[in-house]
Formats: structure tokens, sequence, C-alpha cells
């Protein structure tokens, strides 16, 4: 029985809803930009064919998220309409001229980065926070995250009393490389494309893991300025931005009429494959500030710009086969095998199909003709079959028979997409080794990739912890290994066994807990004894609100509902429990460290970080107030006891002397640590 128009128009809005919370709040959208406006116009012309069956506005989505507090935009934050061929982009161009009266157009042309939107309120000349789009009226103060990128200028001279830059964060496409690669190198599934990415970490609760992954922002907009006579033209504005230091798009020339913005469309979208940042389009915008404020906006979109979204550059390949990757975790991650193909410049030979839901959604066979495009022109992936041509004797993907093929003991547990190993393979043996031993956690020098192999090839080692319990004759065993080396390696393996709590936390490699909740979590908890028995009440308030409605409070700063769930998931497994056991047997240090000659007024202290100290690096000082008892957070709130602040210090010491906290130079805080 066909649908009803109420009944299209409901499901339409439904499955915009929730691919806007996959975009704007998940950071893994389904479908292209294409696609989703597509179902809106769809929708729209249902409404207007149907207008009794209309339902509310659905405004330009939300992308607040839990954790974060949330501040106004002085001025609305709206999004763009998109446009996708020459025809739709004049009429653009043809609505704007007589809207303002037959005057001559002027329009400036940039690349759209493909990233997240961020407006940057400056109060007096100085940077006082960060927010996202939100939902165009009230965003989340990403202040924290945003001010790890060091191209931001901290004050302005000469600046408005008040005002609101837009830009967009993003990660320059060698980063997105760098970053893939570390994960590729440990099993894991690579990050899909680099905005979902920027959109994750400039909402990390873990400001470590957020700083070493390097952000960087455009600035092209201004939203509420007081004076508000203060510029006439966008090149005017964007050009004192380049004077105050901002990180702006160089070319900013003024395109004279329709014509003119068009061929440099034209242009951009010859040269966009050079960039250094992700670009999916071209921002169209009127010049004239004046022109803007006549041309006006709707609830959603700018009249007076649009955005022409490029179409991806597309190929079709055979997908020869299914293969299945395991990561460090035991996630298992399914990937297309295909034909090489050259795509976007470079040749195509794989793809990741992400989990067996993706496959089954996309009813993606081996044998299938598949259109492939690279999202965020970098990573190649699998959009859709090309049903024409797929082979009469073709048999739909069975992923669970598939894992059997291969000897993968695997199960999906809960609402999770990826199947994990009930048992850990030789390679995830290896990743977990390796994790254990680097830098970032125990930092047992010389145990590396190749150590780790032959250590597991050879039945010495079955869990990380066992390292800790060879003897000589066994690391004897190895290949490059005399007596030197096996002393120099003996004596490391001591050292890691005294070294600080947190750092045997991170190494238990539990999922969503980086090197500083790892800190927070040791902090908190004092010995790992208190951490394997935490309840669900140990590391979340649980709140219900008047409606009925249940909110979540971290009881540990950086520990959310995600992290929170992986750690109680993590201690609940037996295998995890006896992890830990072996490590206590193994004379590992599982307990804090007393505090007990700190220096009073250091010990359970929160202290925040800001500027460049004469002498200290910034891990330098951290590691030396978190060793006397002490917290560094990366933001400043009523809660902060003192900030130490440098040159160049910004938007963390104007809050702090707003809230009245006290504020250190680096002398003051040696003499508190007892070293000046």
């Amino acid at each position: 029985m066909p649908e009803t128009p109420r009944e299209q128009i409901t499901r339409l809005r439904q499955e915009i809803q929730r691919h806007e919370e996959l975009y704007r709040k998940k950071h893994a959208p389904e479908i292209s930009d294409f696609e989703f406006d597509k179902l809106v116009d769809h929708l729209a012309d249902l409404e207007r064919q149907f207008p009794n069956e209309a339902g509310p506005d659905l405004g330009i989505g939300d992308d607040k998220s839990d954790g974060f507090q949330q501040a106004d935009h002085r001025a609305p934050m709206l999004s763009l309409d998109n446009t996708y061929d020459e025809a739709d982009f004049r009429a653009f161009g043809e609505r704007l001229y007589k809207a303002l009266g037959g005057s001559g157009l002027e329009f400036i042309v940039e690349p759209k980065v493909d990233g997240v939107a961020v407006s940057l309120t400056f109060e007096k000349g100085r940077f006082v926070r960060a927010v996202t789009r939100g939902n165009g009226a009230r965003g989340d103060d990403v202040t924290a995250n945003v001010s790890l990128i060091r191209s931001i200028p901290r004050t302005l001279q000469g600046a408005p009393d008040f005002l609101e830059v837009r830009g967009e964060i993003y990660m320059e496409l060698a980063e997105f490389q760098r970053l893939n690669r570390e994960r590729e190198a440990d099993g894991e599934q690579l990050y899909a494309n680099p905005r979902n990415l920027a959109a994750g970490t400039v909402k990390l609760l873990d400001t470590e893991e957020a700083k070493r992954r390097q952000l960087s922002i455009v600035c092209y907009g201004l939203g509420a300025c007081e004076p508000t006579n203060a510029f006439a033209s966008l090149k005017e504005f964007k050009q004192k931005l380049a004077d105050w230091g901002f990180p702006i798009r160089d070319d900013i020339a003024v395109q004279q009429g329709v014509d003119a913005a068009w061929q440099a469309i034209q242009q951009l979208d010859l040269l966009r494959r050079d960039l250094p940042f992700p670009t999916d389009g071209a921002v169209v915008k009127v010049n004239r500030l004046e022109d803007q404020r006549r041309a006006g906006t709707t609830s959603k979109f700018p009249h007076w710009a649009v955005a022409f979204k490029f179409p991806p550059d597309q190929a079709e390949t055979i997908l020869r086969s299914i293969s299945m990757q395991v990561g460090r975790t035991g996630a298992i991650t399914p990937v297309a095998e295909l034909d090489p193909v050259l795509l976007a410049g470079s040749t195509v030979a794989r793809a990741t199909l992400h989990n067996a839901d993706e496959i089954a959604r996309k009813d993606i066979r081996e044998g299938d003709t598949v259109r492939i495009q690279k999202a965020g022109e970098i990573i190649p992936q699998v959009l859709s079959v090309v049903l024409a041509k797929r082979p009469a004797d073709s048999q739909p993907f069975n992923f669970e028979a598939r894992l059997k093929e291969l000897g993968l003991d695997a199960v999906r547990v809960g609402d999770e997409a990826a199947y994990k190993l009930r048992a850990p393979s030789r390679d995830m043996k290896i990743r977990r080794l390796v994790h254990f031993a680097c830098k970032q956690c125990l930092d047992i020098d010389g145990l590396g990739d190749a150590v780790a192999e032959q250590l597991i090839d050879l039945g010495l080692v079955d869990a990380p912890v066992d390292a800790l319990k060879l003897n000589r004759g066994e690391w004897m065993m190895l290949e490059g290994f005399k007596e030197k080396s096996v002393d120099n390696m003996m004596a490391g393996l001591e050292q890691a066994k005294q070294r600080e709590l947190w750092r045997a936390i991170h190494a238990l490699g539990i999922p969503n807990v980086g090197m500083q909740t790892a800190k927070d979590l040791a902090r908190h908890f004092k010995a790992m004894v208190a951490l394997e028995a935490a309840k669900p009440s140990d590391l979340l308030h649980t709140k219900v609100g008047k409606k009925g409605g249940v909110s979540y409070e971290s009881v540990i700063s950086g520990v959310g509902v995600e992290v929170s769930e992986s750690i109680l998931s993590f201690f609940s497994d037996p295998n995890h429990r006896d992890w830990v056991q072996a490590m206590r047997a193994a004379g590992l240090n599982l307990v804090e460290a007393s505090k007990g000659g700190t220096v009073e007024g250091i010990a359970g202290k929160t202290f925040v970080l800001t500027g460049t100290l004469p002498s200290l690096g910034r891990d330098e000082a951290r590691d030396l107030i978190e060793k006397a008892g002490g917290k560094v957070s990366g933001s400043v709130s009523k809660k902060t006891d003192y900030v130490v602040a440098g040159e160049e210090a910004g938007s963390k010491l104007t809050k702090a002397q707003e809230l009245g906290v006290t504020i250190l130079d680096e002398a003051a805080l040696r003499a508190l640590l007892g070293s000046a």
C-alpha cells in the first residue's frame, strides 16, 4: 500500500533529522551533501503540495554536545545554501540583482574549506572564547581545544570593542595522513575523512589528545561588531584580519558581477587539488556589507552568499574480494580489494567498508562493479553498487561466514557496529605489546615492533605483562640480543615496574582512555584496585530533569559517558582482570605515589598553563605540577586555583582576571614548587 502524503512527510523528516545527528554530533555521515540536499528538496516539494501536513521548520541542525558549556552568538551563525550547477548559481545572482535594485554586484569567491565552523569572540581586543555553530543562536564553548591552534592571535591592536570572527577549523591533509599512518601501523580502522576527524577533535574532552592532533583554522567572516560601522566591505575586513595575524586566504580579489564570479569558481575547481586542506566547493559572498544587510537572510541561510559544491571525482571498478583487518583492540574492519583505478590523481586498490552494517546497507558483494570516490579528496570509499553490471551468479556477502573461513572467532557486543575477536590474534598481541612498552605507557626502551614480533612468535609472551617476567636466558633467545643488550633490557624492565600509576592504566589499552584521561583516573582513584572496582556512580552522576529526562555529569574531568562505558566494560572482562592481577604479581607499581613531600599550595589544586614560559616547556611545567600533586586543566573556570601565564598569554589570562583567579609567572610557580 503506497504511503500517504502525511506518512511520506513524517518519514522524510525523521530521516533528515537522523542524518543531521550523524553529521553534526556523531561526525559519521552516511550520505553525501548532495544526497542530503535531495532529501531536503523532496520534503520541501511535498510540504508545498500538502501545506496542511507540513511540520515546523527543521532549522540548520544542532551540533551541541553533552559535557560542554554553551554560549550565545551575538549575531546568528547561519549555514549556507548549496548549489550544484551553473544554472542554479546564475539564478542566485539574478535574485540578488533584483533584491539590490539592479546595482552592480561585487563578490568574493573562496574555497569552501571542509571543516567545522567556529566563532571567535574578542572583547576590547582580547580573545575570550570560541563557540561552535550549534543551532545558529547558541553553540558549545570549545575554547580549550581551539586555543591549542597557535595561529589564532590572542590580542588585536585597534580592534572594535566587540568582535566575532567567523572561521573554519580543519585538518591539513598532511596531518590527516600522518594520523592515519599511525592507525594503519596499529591495525586500527582508518579515520574516514579530515572533516569528521577535525569535528571530533574540537569536541575532545582529552586536551592532550586534541593537542596531538594538530588542527588549523582559516578565518573568513564577520559576525557581530561594535561599532557596527567599523568595516565597509568583506575585503576590507579580511585585509584587517590579515594585519592582525589571522590565517586567511591570500587571494581576496573582488569579482565584478556574476560572470566574473563564475569564472573564479571554475578556476578554483582546477586548483583545488593542490590546496593543503580539504575542500568540497566554493563560497561566493557579496562584498559590500551594506549590500549584505539589504539582501537579508532566512532563518537558515543568508540571501547574500551561496556554496557551490564541486562534483566529487568518481570512478567505477570491480570489487574482487572483501578482506578483514584486525586492530589492536581486536576490532575487525572489512576492506574492499579493488581492481586498481586512477582516482583524483592517485591509484586506488583498496577502500574501507567500515563494518558489517555498511556492507548490508549498500548490499555490497564480491564481484560487483562499484562506484568509488575519495571522501575529503583523500580516503577512498565505496559509494554504491552498479546493479546493472552485477554478475548473474552474485551472492550476498555473509560477514560471519567469512570470519569463520578466516578462523577469526569474533563476536558483536550489544549495539556496537564492529565485530571483535574473542581472543587476540598474533597481530593484535604484537600491537598490544608495542603499546604497553611505548613512551606514553611504561616506556621500555628497545621493545619495539621487531622485538615484539619475536617475543610473540617464540611463544615467550602472550599478554604484554609477560615481558616483565622473562629471565636472561629467554631474552638471549632473541635475534640480536647479546649480554650488553640483555643487561640494558633487564634494567629497563625494572625501571618500568616503578613508573607512575597512570602509565600502567594507559598501558592497559582501555578504549577511549588516552594519556590525559589515564592521569585523571590515577589522580582520582589512587590505586588500580579502586579503578577495577569502580561502579557507574563512581564515574558519572545521574541527573533526572523535571520532565523525566536523564542527563549525566562527570565525576572526573574528561570522563564522560563514552569513556565511562569503556572503563566499566573493560574491567567486566575476566581476561582483563587476570591481566591486571598478572601486572601486580610481576611487581608493577599500581598505586599513586605519595604526595607527602609536596609544598602546601600545590597538592589538590587546579592549574591552567597559558603562553610561553621563560625556561620551562609546557610539558615540563605540567610534569612538575602533577608530580607535586596538582592538576593541570586545559580551560579556566571558577574551579581553577592558579593560572600560570607566560609571554603571549591569551584568552585564558583574560578569563582568569575576570574570575579573580590567582595568576603566577614562572618564578612564582617555582617558588610554590620549592625550586625557585
